[in-house]
């Protein structure tokens, strides 16, 4: 066994007899009974926990606390002061119950120890009465203030709440997190012997069902870190091992040919020299398509960095060798840009090109596309339509390939064709290894050196007359501008600009004298075409728009861009928006505009501080990690990703390495691992991460 088998944490599975003792008894099908299973919980309390996600012992076990308590000095009664949190025992003296006001109840009880007495307060929380009876004794938490203990915790026995590193989880008003935490206790008690070690014995990792004890009662700091590395590396393992079946499992494909003169015409028709990061890019995918098995690449790089041009190398690649490509993009309007870009190109290769759109597809589009003669076909999902058969699809260029639906991507797979993939949101890489461990990672680190870094600036919304002003001084110096909006109609429900309406206001007002266009996705196809047309050939000075200009859009003259109501779109969005200006020699500007300061969420600050401070794809990707967390991050949450409860993205780099080796060693055997990977793959939409 590899290193992937040295032990991470904890103690090393117990021996019996000399012998590693089973790694798996009881019975797990336990643990997908209901809560009400448990002696505390009644129909009441169950559809409480059910709005909490808690509907099983393993939704219970499997739920990691949020935090835990710090560790508190215990101290006597007569050493009490103000400020820190501490620990006090005693005996409960007296009660005295007080209503002061409706809806306020305060439960004080006499609390006496060998150094003396203190009053301790409990806030509605009348019920206590009935417990807090005179010479029961009781265990505190809390802090002193001048009317007297203020009590955060307490127990009648054996510390629990009140012990040092007490688990808090996520919790409601109805349920909190101390009822919680002894549920979570029960179900300890009653089913850790039903959760099984998928791990092989001869890996000697920490026993699970020890690690899920001590994530939520451990001793100290440590042990909870170290229980939660290994709980961490469970999923790890599984997700990576599903991943590479899927990969294993496919056919073998055909190899291509080395590149020959089609490409070499068509590097030097570039009217520019490729970057480092894009000769490297190309020599993978070389390296990729001789081989036996398809590529299955997924290349990410920041807006601007120059994929669409390694992207258009891969399918020449395809055509030199008497076979088909295709590219395929999410919307009609990216189908489009993408058809200009390479016709234009390829016109001058003798290479025909067809766009096949789901408005725009014809039986004799279909009957090229079969035929062979279609030999680089652009288009949207529409490609892969059962009416639609290519001749011989060699490569295939996923574009923004994380918002096609994995029904979508199965379908292209179905093919065989070799795969790039390609996506403008640059994936923290820690993301991409886990997401896409399937694929091979490509990244264009770098745009072009005559690109200049596209200076970001947030403007209050009391300033936007200022922006406005901006603006019209690079118009009057014949460039042009984008004005983003969120949305496309009114809405009472949402403050944001409607473009419509805002693209009618701003010919009435700051841009009135200037040509003012409008793009949004309920355009019909003919329509949108024309506006992109009159922009590019400068027909129109300012193009309003809501987020269909997210990815694709390149023109080259339009050199500021100012985003209404920035604070509501996301870091990676608001990159995205900013990436179509600044794709010519020209410095460009983009004014981010915004609600007032007083008025935004600390995470909504936060976005916008980042897009000013950096212009790095990857290093926002990093920052929006920070800001969202894995279960969120990049829709996560919808697909299935979001389950990875115990790991950390951004720390657990060398776990996720060593569950990568691991996996791969798996692969072909049989056992537990199998029906757990399984699992995974029938229930999260491994393909549609991103």
């Amino acid at each position: 066994m590899s290193a992937t088998s040295a032990q991470i944490g904890l103690s090393s599975p117990a021996r019996e007899g000399g012998e590693l003792r089973p790694r798996g008894f009881g019975r797990p099908e336990r643990l997908d009974l209901p809560l009400e299973t448990l002696p505390a919980v009644g129909p009441s309390l169950a559809r409480k926990l059910r709005a909490l996600g808690l509907l099983t012992i393993r939704d219970l076990l499997f739920r990691r606390p949020r935090r835990y308590e710090s560790a508190a000095d215990k101290v006597a009664i007569s050493q009490l002061w103000s400020g820190e949190e501490v620990a006090i025992s005693g005996v409960v003296q007296s009660v005295r119950l007080r209503r002061p006001r409706r809806r306020l109840s305060i439960l004080t009880a006499r609390i006496a120890d060998s150094t003396g007495s203190i009053s301790a307060n409990w806030f509605n929380q009348p019920w206590l009465a009935d417990k807090l009876t005179p010479g029961v004794e009781i265990r505190l938490r809390g802090r002193l203030s001048p009317h007297g203990f203020e009590v955060r915790s307490y127990d009648l026995g054996e510390a629990r709440a009140t012990a040092d590193y007490a688990p808090v989880y996520r919790a409601s008003e109805q349920v909190p997190s101390t009822r919680v935490r002894e549920l979570v206790r029960a179900a300890l008690e009653l089913h850790v012997h039903d959760v099984l070690d998928p791990l092989p014995a001869v890996v000697h990792h920490p026993i699970r069902r020890d690690a899920l004890s001590a994530i939520h009662f451990p001793s100290d700091p440590s042990e909870a870190e170290l229980a939660r590395q290994r709980l961490a590396f469970d999923e790890l393992v599984s997700l990576q091992l599903a991943v590479l079946r899927s990969r294993v499992e496919g056919e073998p494909g055909r190899p291509l040919p080395a590149p020959g003169e089609l490409v070499a015409r068509y590097r030097e028709a570039l009217p520019f020299e490729l970057t480092e990061h894009q000769e490297r890019a190309l020599a993978e995918i070389d390296r990729d398509l001789e081989r036996a098995g398809p590529m299955q690449r997924l290349l990410q790089g920041d807006v601007g960095s120059g994929k669409t041009v390694v992207a258009l190398y891969a399918l020449l690649r395809a055509v030199e060798a008497g076979r088909q490509g295709a590219l395929m993009v999410p919307t009609e309007t990216l189908a489009e840009q993408h058809f200009l870009t390479v016709e234009g190109i390829c016109a001058g290769l003798g290479v025909r090109v067809l766009l096949l759109t789901g408005s725009g597809g014809t039986k004799r589009s279909r009957d090229e596309i079969a035929s062979g003669a279609a030999q680089i076909v652009v288009g949207t999902h529409a490609l892969i339509q059962r009416d639609v058969v290519f001749a011989d699809l060699g490569v295939a260029v996923v574009d923004e390939q994380h918002r096609f639906g994995v029904e979508q991507r199965q379908a292209l797979s179905e093919l065989r064709p070799h795969v790039l993939h390609m996506t403008a949101t640059p994936i923290p890489r820690t993301l991409a290894l886990t997401v896409f461990g399937e694929l091979d990672v490509t990244e264009i680190e770098k745009p072009p050196a005559s690109r200049k870094p596209v200076v970001t600036a947030w403007v209050g919304a009391e300033r936007s007359s200022d922006a406005y002003a901006r603006l019209c001084v690079h118009l009057d110096a014949g460039r042009q501008a984008y004005v983003v909006c969120p949305l496309i109609e009114v809405s009472e429900r949402r403050l944001a600009r409607a473009a419509e309406a805002e693209a009618e206001r701003l010919r009435r007002a700051e841009l009135a004298g200037y040509r003012v266009g409008l793009l949004h996705g309920r355009l019909k196809a003919a329509e949108r075409r024309e506006v992109m047309r009159a922009f590019s050939e400068h027909e129109l000075d300012v193009l309003v728009a809501t987020t269909v200009i997210e990815v694709g859009v390149d023109v080259p003259n339009a050199t500021i861009m100012i985003v209404q109501e920035a604070d509501r779109f996301g870091l990676a969005q608001l990159h995205q928006l900013r990436g179509r200006v600044g794709r010519g020699a020209e410095q460009s500007y983009c004014l981010l505009i915004s609600r007032p300061k007083l008025e935004l969420t600390d995470a909504a600050q936060a976005r916008l501080e980042a897009l000013v401070e950096t212009t790095d794809g990857f290093e926002l990707a990093e920052r929006d990690l920070d800001l969202r967390g894995e279960g969120q991050l990049l829709g996560t949450r919808q697909s299935g990703f979001g389950d990875l409860r115990f790991t950390r993205l951004r720390t657990d780099r060398e776990l996720l390495e060593r569950a990568r080796d691991l996996a791969s060693e798996l692969v072909e055997q049989e056992g537990p691992w199998q029906d757990e990977a399984d699992a995974i793959l029938a229930g999260a939409d491994l393909a549609n991460l991103a």
